[in-house]
């Protein structure tokens, strides 16, 4: 117990360092880091839906599809003279996966198909789409620039959400959130850890005042709401495989999707979020 307490804290301590150095170094870091993380949460995805017997999809090409969407949308973000077309490459891609199962006689050709489609929405779609909150284009200049916060702040709130709502569940929770899937989750430590991540963002609002306090106040309630929604389709998606982790890669803490679960809703709707304050 004590040894799985000590691999668990060193790996989540690295895992942190390398993600925030990662981001705040410089885009080309970060650029690097992100790609990386989405070939490996793809393949994962892949891997475990395929574990089955019943679903066999492209472990490789479904997470190269991953990693280049994640380069042309931050291509797409950063140079504007690139255009829509760095995109045709990924069509052409999806284009592949889709033709290849009028050939290859496999059992379950239409829920390859669509386990394949899933690994590009459900999980790389929403790696690509912290370019959109990384990269800004100034309407005055025309020039884009690089904003770690908004990319750091979605994962800082995720784990103080994480954190508080462990804390608090353990200490006071009893009326349980959604027992169906994830037994031990409780509405107590759900508003905990909301409050905690309210309290950070008071902290980014203040030394970061490019949005105001109950914009950065809104973005925490966001990710904390559709965090906790992505961790409860991650877990009930493993009840379903008859999994506990999504894989082995960081040990003491599961798999690359046991520790973005509840990024892949909640970057989508920081997105949605962020672009609707402009319409206001």
């Amino acid at each position: 117990m004590k040894n799985n307490f000590i691999q668990r804290a060193v790996t989540g301590v690295l895992f942190v360092i390398v993600l925030v150095g990662c981001i705040l170094y410089s885009p080309l870091s970060f650029g690097i880091l992100f790609t990386i993380i989405s070939a490996l949460s793809v393949h994962e995805f892949a891997q475990l839906v395929s574990k089955s017997g019943e679903v066999s999809i492209n472990k490789t090409i479904t997470a190269l599809g991953g990693a280049y969407l994640f380069l042309a949308l931050m291509s797409f973000c950063t140079q504007q003279s690139v255009g829509a077309r760095v995109f045709l490459p990924y069509l052409g891609l999806l284009l592949y996966m889709m033709i290849t199962e009028l050939y290859l006689k496999k059992k379950n050709p239409t829920d390859n198909w669509a386990y394949s489609m899933l690994s590009q929405l459900y999980v790389a779609l929403p790696f690509a789409l912290l370019n959109v909150l990384a990269f800004q284009n100034s309407s005055e200049t025309g020039s884009v620039t690089y904003n770690p916060i908004l990319p750091l702040s979605i994962f800082v709130f995720i784990w103080l959400s994480d954190t508080g709502a462990y804390c608090v569940g353990s200490l006071i929770g009893k009326n349980r959130l959604f027992e169906r899937i994830s037994p031990k989750k409780s509405w107590e430590g759900s508003i905990g850890g909301g409050i905690f991540s309210i309290a950070s963002s008071l902290g980014f609002a203040h030394f970061f005042p490019f949005m105001s306090e109950w914009q950065w106040v809104g973005l925490a309630i966001v990710v904390v709401i559709f965090g906790t929604w992505g961790d409860l389709t991650e877990s009930l998606m493993k009840r379903q495989l008859g999994i506990k982790d999504s894989g082995n890669i960081l040990p003491g803490h599961g798999g690359m999707l046991d520790r973005f679960d509840s990024a892949l809703m909640a970057i989508p709707a920081a997105v949605v979020y962020l672009y609707a304050l402009t319409m206001f």
